[in-house]
């Protein structure tokens, strides 16, 4: 693709979203920043989500797993990946009917309030660390992924530097949040979802056409293929169904119904009704997108084995390397919006997000004058814009993609302790010693480490995958029952409805 195309669409899909912000952010003030006033149309928020949930690395990693592991979707080949999405749907009943009721019930603008009230001052703190963590480094890895293939596309050839050019990727993002916050965010994550499944949508009617095959004749293609098969039932297989599917219900659990991003979106509903319905739709949405991501992924592989084109040693370049280099101009725009659009959807989100968290739950921004609430939050939006770059560019000097997986692996390890927390509070009354919760939540990830390093030795050659969340937060919940004691009726100790 020419260079200056692609900086001139990127150029106007930036305007787009900052011309959006001006009017999104008209009057608003810290209460729109953190639940946009709790006015938002329950459909634009499902629809919105799904740029949220599907990062960069998603857009071009699920596509190329099809053909085999690829970095951070190890385990998986064909569609066996669509076994996770299953379980997520089982997850996202659980946030449904069990979560979202609690955060609502407790009007909750960050949702590890509830654990202070649940257990006390340190937990909320522990809780909340985690969460802060796990989505600085995760959310900054992904956004360094993307910004490669952009770097590569675009700005290596007009002789920008990388470290310039996350920059201002970084400000333009900062930008269009730093005012309106999770409103704007709902509005443009909308817009850059709708990008995000035009461009897979296109990218498969357009290889359809270069292979010749009507609709009837593409499902029935991809279907028969031996990249569809979506079911593995050995139990020594790491895409095993059962342990895809559980751990798929674990992560929805964990890592939309425990994560104050995507939350923070369902909170700006107007009541729980219209949150849960919400929920639903984005369900469905999600699991059909996925289903395009890997139905895409199989026809990528057969134009490329069609056309004799050699498959990149690392499959996470496949579709960047056919959409930019064999598919013509059309396919390579909606590509580089796909991309752009799944990353930044995914990024401003986080970035809204890690400051609410951090205004509302170290801050106490909830009891200040509008005036210093309004100072604190433009102040830590700046620190953790900043905070992303120094991470990426970090990344960057290093330049392993070692690094990045376990990096990915850390931040999937710190939301075991996360799942402890929630599972304990919501599925036990008894109190439990405030003050040691952040030590048990601390040991959790590195007693799961040592254990995932030793399972094949003590568990006849089983290694685990995903299921180390579960792993994690089972570690954490017996933790909290050894410190925990029975609830006596003197005393004096709230502990909000259990399930």
């Amino acid at each position: 693709m020419n260079p200056s195309i692609a900086l001139s669409i990127l150029v106007a899909y930036f305007a787009m979203l900052i011309i959006v912000s001006w009017y999104t952010a008209r009057g608003a003030d810290t209460n729109t920043f953190f639940t946009a006033n709790r006015q938002s149309p329950w459909y634009l928020v499902a629809f919105a989500m799904i740029g949220t949930s599907l990062s960069g690395v998603t857009f071009i990693s699920v596509p190329g797993a099809v053909g085999g592991a690829v970095k951070g979707f190890e385990g998986f080949k064909a569609f066996s990946y669509f076994q996770v999405v299953l379980g997520y749907i089982v997850g996202y009943y659980v946030i449904g009917t069990v979560l979202m009721p609690l955060y609502y019930r407790m009007n909750l603008i960050s949702i590890y309030g509830y654990l202070e009230k649940r257990f006390g001052f340190w937990s909320y703190k522990a809780g909340a660390g985690f969460f802060l963590l796990a989505r600085t480094v995760g959310s900054a890895v992904r956004l360094y992924v993307a910004a490669g293939v952009l770097q590569l596309a675009v700005f290596n050839s007009l002789g920008i530097p990388f470290e310039v050019s996350v920059a201002i990727t970084i400000l333009l993002i900062w930008l269009y949040t730093f005012k309106g916050g999770v409103k704007t965010i709902i509005i443009t994550d909308t817009l850059q979802t709708t990008f995000l499944v035009t461009a897979v949508i296109l990218t498969i009617i357009l290889i359809s056409r270069e292979l010749g095959f009507t609709f009837g004749e593409m499902v029935s293609t991809v279907s028969k293929s031996d990249y569809s098969q979506i079911f593995f039932w050995d139990g020594n297989d790491p895409r095993n169904f059962f342990k895809q599917f559980i751990s798929g219900a674990f992560i929805a659990i964990v890592m939309t119904g425990l994560d104050q991003d995507l939350m923070q979106k369902n909170l700006t509903c107007k009541n729980i009704g219209e949150a849960q319905k919400n929920m639903f739709w984005f369900t469905i949405t999600l699991t059909i997108v996925n289903l395009l991501f890997l139905a895409l992924g199989t026809l990528l592989y057969l134009y490329a084995n069609e056309k004799g084109i050699t498959i990149p040693a690392k499959t996470d370049d496949l579709y960047p390397t056919l959409a930019l280099n064999h598919f013509g101009t059309v396919v390579g725009i909606t590509f580089l919006l796909g991309i752009t659009a799944a990353t930044y959807a995914s990024s401003d989100s986080a970035l809204t997000a890690l400051t609410t968290s951090f205004c509302i739950d170290f801050m106490n921004v909830e009891g200040r004058p509008e005036t210093e609430r309004a100072k604190i939050k433009h102040w830590v939006h700046i620190g953790f814009s900043v905070l992303f770059y120094v991470v990426i560019i970090i990344f960057n000097k290093v330049n392993s993609q070692d690094v990045v997986t376990a990096v990915f692996d850390l931040a999937g390890y710190t939301y075991g302790p996360l799942l402890g927390l929630y599972a304990f509070g919501l599925f036990s009354k008894r109190p439990v010693r405030d003050a040691v919760v952040p030590f048990i939540c601390i040991a959790s990830p590195f007693i799961t480490l040592y254990i995932n390093d030793h399972s094949a030795e003590w568990f006849n050659g089983y290694k685990f995958g995903f299921e180390r969340l579960v792993l994690n937060g089972l570690i954490t919940y017996l933790g909290l029952w050894a410190v925990s004691r029975k609830k006596t009726p003197a005393q004096a100790y709230e502990v909000p409805e259990t399930v």
